[in-house]
């Protein structure tokens, strides 16, 4: 049911994305006098097909993984005489390159309106704020501590976690210093409104590293709301209902040591797999002692304890949860902002792995976009908005690649074309596919690998 969901999500995704590519090289080239004789979604036989009155043909295919705008071309096949002025090779060099240029940029539309759509809706997000500093990390050189809320990355504002993480990823390879802006938030204690600067120096920040965790390199871990070390249910036939605990028990220690929080009774359960260890118990106002052995799984390789237990639930602080809402003009300017930066990250991020400075691990495929297409159909509205904008701005700027075979190998010709005043030779156009084909399937190889490993 699963796979079933995945293939779904990714055929609706991708059937958006193309749809809108597509139609950006339709609608312009239609502005620009060029006949389409078909409109596709899907390559090969076509399943499904219609026509409108000026003869173009939409069809949808049988393999959902592309789609193409076929237009009149002499190129492609003999053209009437008296059709010869519909054809795309006879535009000027400045109309095809706005016909190919179209699709790439229908696709940072799409982001746009994806971005506007998910900002004016609204949705909610944990606030960024510092949990524990790891001993001798980046962070704690710099002087940043626990229960600080992160306010900007070098100017840039981090208003949620996702957004650190994202202005976080733009560093990746760099060597040069990262402003982290704080200011103290409630859950330490005390409250100031004053801002504070830390300065972390990075060389070489996580170069070269596979699926990197910006945040966790620097020695911070998101602040985690404490949970009471009370017992809510346990597993039956399980080790802990065995050993007589109840629900509502309080955890007060673990052989003598104090326990403060739920997480820390779960690092005494999972450190002690077939041990026994002395629980001091608070329940109905007496304490006793229960003597727990713990049952052991395997887990990353390591035998764990567990003890069928788990703990009651705690509403998140609203000081914790920040809800980002817009009205339709500040959303709109907004989505201008998330759409510039992400491109730009784009091509930063390529610009890196080409260098080396990233790992082509990071590469991914089409299985990966579709398990992240359906977990995040699955997490709502806003999430899916999310994750489409980024795959079509992905989209967008892999096509202005000059790389002949994408929009971008098209683009390089016609501009040279437009600069020296005649065509590039068929023969250098022909190389210039043969070598765009090998480093597209290449990739496509690189991305398919990737996903493969990543199961």
């Amino acid at each position: 049911m699963e796979f079933l969901q995945s293939v779904l999500a990714f055929i609706v995704t991708l059937g958006i994305l193309v749809t809108f590519h597509e139609y950006g090289h339709f609608w312009v080239a239609r502005r620009c006098g060029v006949k389409v004789h078909r409109f596709s979604f899907g390559f090969g036989k076509p399943l499904v097909s219609w026509y409108d009155r000026h003869g173009t043909e939409f069809a949808i295919a049988a393999f959902p993984l592309g789609g193409y705008v076929k237009m009149l071309d002499e190129k492609e096949g003999p053209v009437p005489s008296d059709q010869l002025q519909y054809a795309f090779n006879r535009k000027p060099v400045i109309q095809r390159i706005a016909i190919i240029l179209a699709g790439p940029l229908a696709n940072f539309l799409l982001a746009v309106v994806a971005f506007w759509i998910m900002l004016m809706l609204g949705f909610q997000s944990l606030v960024p704020v510092t949990g524990k500093i790891a001993d001798k990390s980046l962070a704690q050189l710099a002087g940043i501590e626990s229960g600080y809320e992160v306010i900007s990355v070098n100017n840039e504002p981090t208003p949620t976690w996702y957004d650190f993480n994202i202005e976080l990823l733009r560093y990746i390879g760099d060597t040069t210093e990262l402003n982290v802006q704080l200011k103290q938030h409630e859950v330490s204690g005390t409250q100031s409104s004053a801002n504070i600067t830390k300065t972390i120096p990075i060389t070489d920040w996580l170069s070269g590293q596979e699926q990197p965790n910006p945040v966790l390199s620097l020695g911070i871990t998101p602040y985690a709301q404490p949970i009471p070390a009370v017992v809510d249910q346990l597993v039956a036939g399980g080790r802990a209902e065995k050993t007589g605990l109840q629900s509502g028990d309080k955890i007060l220690a673990v052989n003598d040591q104090k326990i403060n929080d739920w997480r820390e009774l779960v690092e005494q359960i999972k450190n002690n797999p077939e041990k026994n260890i002395a629980l001091h118990v608070l329940r109905k106002g007496e304490t006793q002692i229960i003597n727990l052995r713990p049952a052991f799984k395997q887990q990353g390789g390591k035998k764990i304890g567990f003890a069928g237990i788990s703990a009651q639930s705690v509403n998140t602080s609203t000081s914790l949860i920040r809800t980002v809402k817009y009205s339709p003009v500040k959303a709109f300017f907004g989505a201008l902002d998330k759409t510039w930066s992400m491109i730009t990250l784009t091509v930063t991020s390529i610009k890196k792995m080409v260098l080396g400075d990233v790992s082509v691990k990071n590469l991914s495929g089409p299985i990966t976009i579709a398990k992240v297409a359906s977990n995040s159909a699955k997490l709502g509205l806003e999430s899916f908005l999310n994750f489409l904008a980024l795959v079509s701005i992905s989209l967008g700027v892999i096509n202005l690649l000059p790389v002949p075979v994408l929009d971008g190998g098209h683009l390089l010709f016609y501009f040279v074309e437009w600069v020296k005043g005649s065509p590039v030779s068929e023969k250098a156009q022909v190389i210039g596919l043969q070598i765009g084909l090998s480093l597209v399937i290449a990739m496509m190889f690189l991305a398919f690998y990737n996903d493969l490993s990543r199961l």
